[in-house]
C-alpha cells in the first residue's frame, strides 16, 4: 500500500511538472521565439502532441486567443487533485481499515 501512494505521488508530480512545462510553452508563444533555439523546440515538441488532441476534439480559438493550454492546466490539477487525492484516500481509508 505504501508503494501505491508513492507512485501516486510520483505521478501527481510528473503532472504537476508536465503542467510547468505547459505554462512556459504558452508563455513562450506571447512572443516571437526562434523556432531553431532547443528550448522552444522542447517545449513545442513536449506539448504540442497534447494540445493538437486536444484542439482536434474542441475549438479551441476564440479571438486569435489558443485555451487549449489553459484546458490541459484545467485537466492536469483536475487529475492530481480530484483522481490522484481520491485514490490516495481510499487507499489511506483502506489501511487505516485493515490495520484494525
Amino acid at each position: 500500500m505504501i508503494f501505491a501512494i508513492k507512485l501516486l505521488q510520483f505521478i501527481s508530480w510528473v503532472l504537476g511538472a508536465y503542467m510547468w512545462v505547459v505554462i512556459a510553452a504558452a508563455v513562450i508563444t506571447w512572443v516571437s521565439p526562434d523556432p531553431s533555439n532547443p528550448i522552444v523546440r522542447f517545449l513545442y515538441g513536449v506539448t504540442e502532441p497534447v494540445l493538437y488532441r486536444i484542439r482536434r476534439l474542441i475549438p479551441t480559438n476564440f479571438g486569435g486567443i489558443d485555451i487549449a493550454p489553459m484546458l490541459l492546466i484545467f485537466a492536469i490539477l483536475f487529475v492530481q487533485h480530484v483522481v490522484i487525492d481520491g485514490i490516495m484516500s481510499l487507499i489511506a481509508g483502506s489501511a487505516i481499515t485493515v490495520a484494525r
